[in-house]
């Protein structure tokens, strides 16, 4: 991480305001005395105008497309676990995700670009801005991400999907926000 921090040119303190952090905070997760949440890793990408996995230091073994199952490792974060589903160094970043059955604490999302999501296993309970709506597998959701939006797991053994989201950088990369109505943004994401 720290190296992607240093290639873009950001010293600590800038690159913890813009991904909503204390500086402290960005350090410990830059010697891997702390593990960060998919959310932030999906922050700190955007703040670095990269990939979670570059991020977490995976590199693309090869030029083409074709990423096949057997190669992909998961990877744990802030109780979810996903697989790269793409390659890296793309426009948009392709997942497979699985979200444990509860809540993100009432994290709300908002941020530059598009969401795609695709419900291959169990129940997802998608809130988008003051809507709320159950998707089945077979269900499908896009959306533009500057809309508040959560992701709750419904089913007791979690949810499994296909995500494919936008890397688009801006200073304002990410805000968490707590409540849905009037979504001012305040705060930073909650620590896990």
């Amino acid at each position: 991480m720290r190296l992607l921090r240093r290639r873009s040119g950001l010293t600590l303190e800038a690159s913890a305001r813009r991904a909503g952090l204390s500086p402290a905070h960005l350090s410990r997760l830059e010697t891997g005395k702390r593990q960060p949440s998919l959310p932030l890793l999906l922050t700190l990408a955007r703040v670095y105008g990269t990939t979670v996995g570059e991020l977490l230091g995976e590199t693309a073994t090869a030029a083409h497309s074709v990423v096949r199952g057997a190669e992909m490792e998961s990877v744990d974060a802030g109780g979810w676990r996903y697989w790269q589903a793409g390659r890296s160094g793309r426009a948009m970043q392709a997942l497979r995700v699985h979200v444990p059955r509860g809540t993100q604490r009432d994290l709300v999302r908002v941020h530059p670009g598009e969401e795609w999501i695709h419900v291959q296993r169990g129940e997802l309970r998608l809130t988008l801005g003051q809507v709320t709506e159950t998707l089945a597998p077979g269900d499908s959701a896009h959306f533009d991400s500057l809309t508040p939006h959560r992701l709750e797991a419904v089913s007791a053994n979690g949810v499994d999907l296909l995500f494919v989201h936008t890397l688009l950088q801006s200073p304002t990369a990410d805000l968490c926000v707590n409540d849905l109505p009037g979504h001012a943004a305040h705060g930073s994401p909650p620590q896990r």
